[in-house]
């Protein structure tokens, strides 16, 4: 379904909204990707959350790609390369939205990759939106149409959603991290009960795991891709939650519920050294 252009960043807002409360981070970018290729021009996508090379990475296909299931190994290479945009990526510093047209010029129509998704998905056309500070060659989403190229509004459009596609990716990979604390809790035996019933919502345990990182306000907030008032807002929760009032008493009272690892034992201090010469781990961090 391809969405006007008046309202295709207020729709993309709304599938974010509806991603902070999803607590599975397998689901967040397949939620993006039913709407992203519509608000983009585009009729599918396919997402690379790694480095895009031919031989590894997982790559996220579109929905009821049942001809993607039956690809050898040179075809899925195609895939993971993703031509011709690694090789630009690779040189281009900028992580700007880019279509193959753009980058092979007339080579792409003949390429191998441009006959693959021509026969998988009857398009013919690819754009590029990387994640803003990916590595190389690049990371991200491949969307396809066919018939007419993108246009320059459905670049405009792509650049625009490059921060709110950052925010999800790191909302991921923090409720991935989530995920091998529970187990871990699980398995280390957590004192007062499994994390789930501590009912902070998806984006509140986020914003705690980056508190036990030390990190400030502002940090977090550029983090996750917002402002610092809406952390503190998330913190306030949390303290509430948890029946806190500091950063060290919430981190202390994360470690006991199993919300977060508790950090390893630090080791006894050898005759002579001072406590200046170590500090005890997960503490001396949250101090001014």
């Amino acid at each position: 379904m391809t969405y006007g252009r008046g309202n295709a960043y207020e729709r993309m807002l709304s599938v974010a909204v509806a991603a902070l409360h999803e607590r599975d981070p397998d689901r967040l970018w397949p939620l993006f990707a039913e709407t992203l290729p519509g608000v983009c021009g585009g009729e599918a996508l396919i997402y690379k959350l790694d480095e895009w090379n031919e031989s590894s990475g997982t790559v996220g296909l579109p929905p009821g790609g049942a001809a993607f299931e039956l690809l050898d190994e040179e075809s899925m290479g195609l895939l993971r390369t993703g031509y011709p945009f690694a090789q630009h990526y690779a040189t281009e510093h900028e992580r700007a939205p880019v279509t193959a047209r753009q980058v092979a010029g007339t080579r792409w129509p003949s390429s191998p990759t441009a006959r693959l998704i021509g026969e998988l998905m009857d398009v013919n056309h690819v754009l590029a939106i990387p994640l803003p500070g990916s590595s190389t060659p690049v990371t991200g989403c491949l969307i396809y149409r066919s018939g007419r190229d993108f246009d320059d509004d459905h670049i405009r459009l792509g650049r625009q959603m490059q921060p709110l596609l950052a925010a999800v990716e790191q909302q991921r990979r923090l409720l991935q991290r989530w995920q091998r604390t529970v187990v871990w809790a699980d398995t280390a035996g957590a004192p007062d009960g499994p994390a789930q019933d501590c009912d902070l919502t998806p984006r509140e345990t986020t914003v705690l795991l980056l508190l036990t990182d030390a990190l400030t306000a502002a940090a977090m907030g550029r983090r996750l891709g917002i402002s610092s008032r809406t952390v503190h807002k998330h913190v306030e929760n949390i303290y509430r939650k948890l029946g806190t009032r500091d950063r060290i008493s919430t981190v202390l009272r994360a470690q006991q519920l199993g919300l977060v690892p508790t950090p390893a034992s630090p080791r006894p201090l050898r005759r002579g050294q001072g406590p200046e010469a170590g500090t005890s781990s997960g503490t001396a961090a949250f101090l001014p």
